[in-house]
């Protein structure tokens, strides 16, 4: 395996000097040397996560999801015909496994060379979830879809994908040279609500959709010709609520975004970001309507789920980069004297 640590590259400017932390007094060294192709594997460990809950979504999208009807072998075989449900859900099981593998490559690359024990954990975490969802995949074949499983199944990638994407962050060059950014409170606050607010709402969503509640109301934007529909059944209430939960998460996406646009408004950065927000929100609550429109067809339902993947990762590397000015965020910058490797 390729390691950067033949060649780290340093920041050429750095302005962040890391002090002792308040909570604890533990002193801290030179922050850790930028090593490029970790961080670009870890880019693109992202990347290929971001495909895999789209190619997953596509397996409920068309209805193969038990297609295959066993695990981990598919109809015994390790390559069977791809034909028919078998080309969506077997190829599905293909770049699951090449994810995993990924996980594992950048997993132990991370613990070869990256001083900081945060940032190991966190690889090790990575590699811990991606092989707990290979499991939850396999029994929600054997068990033949029970909706809790399946479920648990679309939140633990979900959760998974925010790991990755953290990798992605940590180990970049801007988050290793750039300035701490400027404490707001405010912006704090939203920008944790706002990722936590996604994230429930993605899992209303894998509810919906594991319950077929996808066309329970057949109308938008109105439900039922009415502003709020008479809830008669599981399904209704359920696809209602994933309405209402979209209505709570636009809110606090352009409340974000706003606050973003406010504070840094001199930083190209994050501005770019705020942007991305809104566009991604915008995008999302188009196909959420293209969905009840198009009477669920495959594409926007499936573009659906993986849109609001990037919306999560998005609205989480706010979040982070918001707590990067914080004493505990010493931990993910900077290398902790007691923990330096002898020279």
């Amino acid at each position: 395996m390729l390691s950067g640590r033949d060649s780290p590259v340093t920041s050429e400017k750095d302005p962040f000097v890391p002090s002792r932390s308040a909570a604890n007094a533990v002193p801290f060294g030179p922050k850790n040397e930028f090593f490029p192709w970790r961080h670009r594997f870890a880019v693109f460990t992202a990347l290929a996560t971001f495909v895999l809950i789209f190619v997953g979504g596509l397996v409920t999208s068309t209805g193969s999801s038990l297609s295959v009807p066993d695990w981990p072998l598919s109809y015994g075989q390790l390559f069977p015909p791809m034909v028919g449900g078998i080309f969506y859900e077997h190829g599905h099981r293909m770049v699951a496994g090449t994810v995993a593998l990924l996980t594992a490559g950048l997993a132990f690359w991370t613990w070869r060379e990256e001083r900081r024990s945060t940032v190991r954990r966190l690889a090790a975490l990575a590699l811990g979830t991606v092989l707990l969802q290979a499991v939850l995949g396999g029994v929600t074949v054997l068990l033949r879809l029970p909706t809790a499983v399946s479920v648990a199944h679309a939140a633990l990638a979900q959760a998974f994908f925010c790991l990755v994407v953290a990798l992605a962050l940590v180990t970049g060059r801007s988050w290793l040279g750039a300035p701490a950014p400027r404490p707001d409170g405010i912006l704090d606050w939203l920008t944790a609500a706002t990722t936590a607010a996604i994230y429930l709402q993605l899992l209303l969503g894998a509810v919906m959709r594991h319950t077929g509640a996808g066309l329970a109301i057949p109308d938008f934007p109105l439900a039922f010709g009415r502003v709020v529909p008479e809830i008669t059944s599981f399904t209704v209430g359920i696809h209602f609520a994933h309405r209402v939960g979209a209505a709570i998460v636009s809110v606090l996406v352009l409340a974000t975004a706003a606050r973003i646009a406010v504070a840094y408004r001199d930083d190209p950065g994050w501005l770019l970001l705020s942007l991305l927000l809104v566009l991604l929100l915008v995008v999302q609550v188009t196909l959420g309507a293209s969905i009840v429109w198009t009477r669920k067809a495959v594409l926007p339902t499936t573009a659906h789920v993986a849109i609001g993947a990037a919306l999560l990762g998005a609205s989480l590397v706010a979040a982070l980069r918001c707590r990067r000015s914080g004493a505990v965020s010493e931990l993910w910058i900077a290398e902790p004297i007691a923990e330096r490797a002898p020279a």
